[in-house]
């Protein structure tokens, strides 16, 4: 299974059904997420950019599960296979009973 980054371009107005949208597509993700397909999702600060790492074996599975979201419609996705995606991991400190 490899990873792939996703960059959108989002639309520079956005439209009242594309917010209407939003919290369709927020579930979405949190679904992909939890399903282990997307294993980042981030907004840059001017809202015109979104990016995420996607897990599957093919860009053609990449293109299926962005497909799924509700904003699709209005964004232009980029597909990049990656090599790597070091990520750091919150770790939570082992309880002690001592």
């Amino acid at each position: 299974m490899s990873q792939f980054m996703v960059e959108f371009d989002l639309p520079h107005e956005m439209p009242e059904e594309f917010i209407m949208r939003i919290p369709q597509q927020r579930l979405k993700v949190n679904e992909l997420m939890e399903d282990g397909k997307i294993m980042s999702y981030a907004l840059s600060m001017d809202r015109q950019k979104l990016w995420c790492v996607v897990k599957a074996d093919t860009e053609f599975e990449v293109l299926e599960i962005i497909g799924e979201f509700p904003l699709i419609g209005y964004m232009e996705p980029a597909v990049s296979e990656l090599l790597f995606n070091n990520v750091i991991s919150a770790r939570i400190p082992l309880f002690s009973l001592n």
